[in-house]
């Protein structure tokens, strides 16, 4: 049985070289960090789903999407009854300095983290290979 693969969005916010992340309260990635995102609702592009989801689970007003990767991410590990299948866009975003990132919606908490740091903690795949796509970007190997 193949799942037709469901729309989500996640954002990339940098500041002084560090990523945002959030711990996700809910699964799929239940207590891993990742990047503030989601499904996308009906209607939406893959831009304004993740504009909208980092919001909701950061405060934080963003703009400028723009695309870093994209992923087919299917839940092998998942329950039977429980699979899924997510189509991911990933995309760079902007916001102003001042706004401070709280934890809201299905994030648990919310915190800034070196690609370094990113490598010690319990996140999926794709966050990982975003984070070291960075850091060879921002230290000029790119």
């Amino acid at each position: 049985m193949s799942l037709q693969p469901q729309p989500a969005s996640s954002a990339i916010l940098i500041r002084d070289g560090k990523l945002l992340l959030i711990r996700r309260l809910n699964p799929p990635a239940a207590d891993l960090y990742a990047f503030p995102g989601g499904r996308a609702e009906p209607g939406e592009t893959p831009e304004q789903t993740a504009l909208r989801e980092f919001h909701e689970e950061t405060g934080i007003r963003a703009g400028n999407p723009r695309l870093f990767a994209t992923y087919d991410l299917k839940g092998e590990n998942d329950a039977p009854a429980r699979r899924t299948h997510f189509f991911l866009s990933v995309f760079l975003i902007d916001a102003a300095p001042d706004q401070e990132a709280v934890a809201a919606d299905d994030a648990g908490e919310a915190g800034w983290f070196t690609p370094a740091e990113i490598r010690d903690l319990p996140v999926p795949a794709s966050v990982l290979e975003c984070a070291e796509r960075l850091d060879a970007f921002l230290n000029g190997q790119g």
